[in-house]
């Protein structure tokens, strides 16, 4: 069996506004082993970010709380470390790929300085091991080593992704969070920094948790999935549970079915009716009942268990 890396117990996050609690993410249970990759899926508002920002220590001051579960890595329960404590593992054993490059770079600074700095808070080397080190981790994202003393402005979309990766592999981390990593980017570089995921995560043997809407993407580097609705997981199994299997959750359907398809001679998709429901006031029952051309009385009035067959979980009441 593959050794667990990140285990998510139970896991409630609310944002505690002035006038009203955002129930951001509500009793989320997921694992990842070491060296393997999830997909976590869904809709904008799902808390997909929420959860990554959990994993990281890095809810907002004051308004995002942990109100229940528990967040293990490795020996390490998460949720009950100090800032001090979480800063030693953050950026070092966990590392994050924020959802938009053009806001995640100093302007001020080269990208080089900014890679160091990296290295310069978890790496206790010498200065110029660092400067190897930045060469080395630019060469390996495919950009010119000369380059480390450019500006940020001086990049391209696609290039500041890669810049960011570099930071986010700088201390060989056990487990990277990509967050939409290329949503900012045209069709064509996203194919190429997909591919140099893919080709980092086997040569440093990193566990991955890539958030993002694109089942696409999902399908071409990740192992599991994980659909998340209205902050719960509805959907979890193998590449091949969610897109070979005929049993889905109707969510899961409606996703698959708002994907464009060249074998078929629809002239229209078929969207999912309707939208994301307010976190602020959750629908009672099932979170999705509203939305589903399948409810029934029952998915009004209670919420569903996990049906497990095999690696394979859904949450609905077609299935109980």
């Amino acid at each position: 069996m593959s050794e667990q890396l990140l285990d998510i117990r139970n896991l409630d996050v609310i944002y505690d506004l002035d006038d009203e609690v955002v129930h951001a993410v509500n009793g989320l249970s997921l694992s990842i082993n070491k060296g393997e990759t999830l997909g976590l899926v869904g809709e904008t508002g799902a808390g997909k970010t929420t959860t990554a920002l959990s994993i990281m220590g890095l809810l907002p001051d004051r308004i995002g709380k942990v109100l229940n579960g528990n967040i293990q890595f490795e020996s390490s329960t998460i949720t009950s470390l100090s800032e001090a404590e979480m800063r030693k593992i953050r950026g070092g054993q966990i590392s994050m790929i924020f959802q938009d490059p053009m806001t995640s770079l100093n302007p001020v600074l080269t990208v080089g300085e900014q890679i160091a700095e990296v290295l310069e808070l978890h790496k206790k080397i010498d200065d110029k091991s660092i400067d190897d080190r930045v060469d080395e981790l630019l060469e390996l994202v495919g950009i010119c080593a000369l380059r480390k003393n450019d500006f940020p402005h001086q990049f391209s979309g696609g290039m500041k992704q890669r810049v960011i990766i570099a930071m986010a592999l700088a201390c060989d981390p056990k487990l990277l969070i990509a967050d939409e990593p290329t949503t900012a980017l045209d069709v064509t570089i996203q194919a190429q920094v997909l591919d140099m995921m893919e080709d980092l995560k086997h040569k440093l043997s990193t566990s991955m948790l890539l958030i993002t809407h694109d089942l696409g993407v999902v399908s071409q580097i990740c192992d599991k999935v994980a659909i998340m609705y209205a902050g719960e997981i509805i959907e979890f199994g193998t590449i091949y549970d969610v897109f070979e299997n005929e049993r889905h959750h109707p969510y899961t359907k409606g996703l698959f079915e708002s994907i464009p398809d060249i074998s078929s001679n629809a002239r229209r998709l078929n969207p999912i009716d309707g939208l994301m429901p307010d976190p602020t006031d959750l629908p009672s029952g099932c979170k999705f009942h509203p939305r589903c051309p399948q409810a029934m009385g029952v998915c009004q009035k209670r919420i569903p268990e996990n049906v497990q067959k095999g690696t394979h979980s859904i949450k609905c009441h077609l299935f109980d």
